[in-house]
């Protein structure tokens, strides 16, 4: 039987960034994934703080030169790959000097404290998905992970040239933040830009532009999700529970891919 496939789309992974509690989760879920008979294709931003020779990482020179207008602006993709130890699973970083190399501002490796975080958002979703439909990668499950990833699942159901995906199931992870990161007032209006539809982003006018709001937009485009927070944000799992699917707590993921097949496997 042929293996099913994985899309994972993580905010961060270990070793690429230092080890702690939300980079060792996207290790542990894409080897674990992989482990489980999956076969695996993981994307993750290339944040400054990746050492490429460390890491061997290679420029994929056929997947690069993509360009994403944002602002009438043109922001080239540059796509380099590394293998993910010990199961060798594909890794592949979405590059662009603009918006992840790293900058002394920063507060942390991923740049949370940023004024144009939306744009790198946008810049990072579009890129993921225009080189999944390049690489013909169609999965069984789309697993994204984080406020990085957050507008995947967005794209994948609010936009038609998504349609390669239509059949896939999508899963969000809720992380523990440990920052709130802020986004630009044009954020809407950039996403218009995109297509996503007004009536669509009407609905969440009463939000802050802050990292709830990526969570609750991904959760309403999704099929399942995953609470890693010691305790779920309580209109988030209303939001859940209101849309009637399928949801785990950080006690029933943790440390435990099992749970996460038989999650999948109820979708």
């Amino acid at each position: 039987m042929a293996k099913k496939k994985f899309l994972f789309v993580a905010q961060e992974v270990a070793p690429y960034l230092p080890p702690e509690k939300i980079s060792s989760l996207g290790k542990e879920v894409a080897t674990g994934i992989h482990k489980r008979g999956y076969e695996v294709r993981t994307f993750t931003p290339k944040w400054g703080a990746i050492n490429e020779r460390r890491n061997q990482l290679h420029e994929v020179i056929r997947l690069s030169g993509l360009n994403v207008t944002i602002d009438d602006n043109d922001h080239p993709l540059l796509l380099k790959v590394a293998s993910l130890h010990p199961t060798r699973t594909q890794v592949y970083f979405i590059d662009n000097d603009d918006y992840f190399d790293k900058l002394d501002s920063d507060i942390d490796d991923v740049g949370s404290n940023r004024p144009d975080n939306d744009q790198r958002i946008i810049f990072f979703t579009r890129s993921t998905i225009e080189t999944a439909k390049k690489l013909q990668w169609d999965p069984a499950v789309i697993h994204t992970q984080g406020w990085m990833a957050a507008l995947t699942p967005v794209y994948l159901r609010q936009l038609t040239d998504s349609v390669p995906f239509e059949s896939s199931k999508i899963v969000y992870t809720v992380l523990p933040e440990d920052n709130k990161v802020s986004i630009d007032p044009d954020f809407f209006r950039r996403l218009k830009e995109e297509g996503v539809k007004e009536d669509f982003l009407a609905g969440y006018e009463g939000y802050e532009h802050d990292t709830k709001l990526l969570h609750r937009m991904a959760i309403d485009n999704c099929d399942g999700v995953i609470f890693m927070t010691d305790e779920p944000d309580q209109e988030l799992l209303a939001a859940v529970e209101e849309k009637g699917i399928p949801y785990m707590r950080r006690e029933e993921a943790e440390g435990n891919i099992e749970a996460y097949i038989d999650f999948y496997d109820k979708l």
